[in-house]
């Protein structure tokens, strides 16, 4: 969708803010551009849009060369999303985000109703804050309604300039977390330019990591933060790039170790006599289709033999579907104090895969690792020591 060639930008001055670029992004996906201030990732986002000329090279958007269309033709063609988010302040959110249809000639009702459908995808009732103005809105929702008029012509690439930079760090999570979704859903080409090695991470499909002018790596960000191309990206990612890389490596069901597992209707004399044979001091609770219910401890089951599990059994609180990051497994365990989480099919009404342990996270962690190196799945990858759960 978007090919750099060789790209340079040198100024009058005789400063070179871009060198030889030469790289390309596929149609719908989400490219971060990272690196420190002065170092060319947001030169490179404009010469995009032709706010900035490139002195030599071409660009080329879609198959075609941007330098042959007309710069603000190209421009409505492309949204546009920057770190103060510049709507109106005269125009309502509405009339901000309809701004785009309007210019192309689009029918006022048209792009009214586009625009409020794309108020509501980024979160904001269009019958609640439609007919608000921006200083009527937190700095939060006013960085909604930028991405939302930057898509509300349907442009199939969006550039973004540090768009959450100006929020407070809660604020600036959620917006990435809604980004997130909403990408999944629209599927638009996005660079995405931040100097937040962590932001970049997280959001990226593939990470540019700049140097002076020069990309050093252009990668996957498992690849980045665990095979560095050069001491300049291991220094810039930071000593902690393997906690950072939690954030980009999914849990797996070949993670997973499989405990005693009960029913609801179980009579709880067997569960005791099952879980004492075992050894075991716990046991995960399933109800009929093999749904996550919760978990039964074993002296709970000792009291008593009387009844059915169901009476029993505790509400599980730390779990995951198959596919959370391990930054959030981790977190997970954290808040609850939990040598274990359970893990369900995200697919299906909560169906049980299995439980991660803390040994087992960080086994995962290396696979990762080992299986990047090699080029292998993950699960293909053997590691030196195999952990087990824990169950007496």
């Amino acid at each position: 969708m978007i090919r750099f060639e060789h790209v340079t930008k040198r100024y009058a001055d005789g400063t070179t803010a871009v060198d030889d670029l030469s790289f390309e992004v596929a149609e719908g996906e989400l490219v971060t551009l990272v690196g420190p201030s002065g170092c060319g990732k947001t030169t490179t986002m404009k010469m995009v849009n032709r706010l900035i000329e490139p002195t030599e090279g071409g660009i080329f958007l879609d198959g075609d060369d941007i330098s042959t269309i007309d710069p603000v033709r190209l421009r409505r063609r492309i949204g546009y999303v920057i770190q103060q988010v510049g709507l109106f302040p005269h125009r309502t959110v509405l009339e901000n985000t309809a701004t785009v249809p309007h210019l192309l000639g689009w029918k006022r009702g048209k792009g009214r109703e586009r625009a409020a459908e794309l108020l509501d995808l980024v979160g904001l009732d269009p019958s609640v804050y439609g007919d608000r103005y921006p200083e009527q809105l937190s700095g939060g929702q006013r960085q909604r309604v930028g991405v939302a008029r930057a898509l509300a012509a349907d442009p199939p690439v969006l550039l973004m300039d540090e768009p959450f930079g100006a929020v407070d760090p809660v604020v600036r999570e959620r917006l990435q977390n809604e980004f997130l979704k909403l990408q999944a859903q629209v599927r638009k080409t996005v660079l995405f330019v931040t100097h937040d090695i962590e932001e970049a991470v997280r959001l990226g499909d593939r990470i540019a990591v700049y140097g002076q002018g020069r990309i050093e790596q252009f990668d996957s960000p498992a690849t980045v933060l665990g095979a560095p191309a050069t001491p300049y990206v291991a220094d810039f990612v930071g000593a902690d790039r393997g906690l950072k890389r939690l954030s980009v490596t999914p849990i797996e069901e070949s993670d997973l170790d499989q405990p005693p597992v009960v029913h609801l209707d179980d009579p709880l004399a067997a569960a005791t006599e099952r879980l004492r044979a075992e050894g075991a001091r716990w046991a995960v609770v399933l109800d009929g289709r093999d749904n996550l219910h919760g978990w039964i401890p074993a002296d709970a089951t000792a009291a008593t033999a009387k009844g059915t599990v169901r009476e029993h059994a505790r509400r599980m609180e730390s779990w995951l579907p198959l596919g959370a990051p391990l930054k959030q497994a981790f977190a997970t365990m954290l808040q609850h104090d939990a040598g274990w989480i359970a893990v369900i099919d995200k697919e299906s009404e909560g169906r049980f895969l299995g439980v991660l342990t803390p040994a087992r996270l960080h086994e995962a962690l290396r696979r990762s690792i080992d299986a990047d190196a090699q080029d292998v799945p993950r699960a293909e990858v053997a590691v030196e020591t195999v952990a087990s759960i824990t169950t007496a």
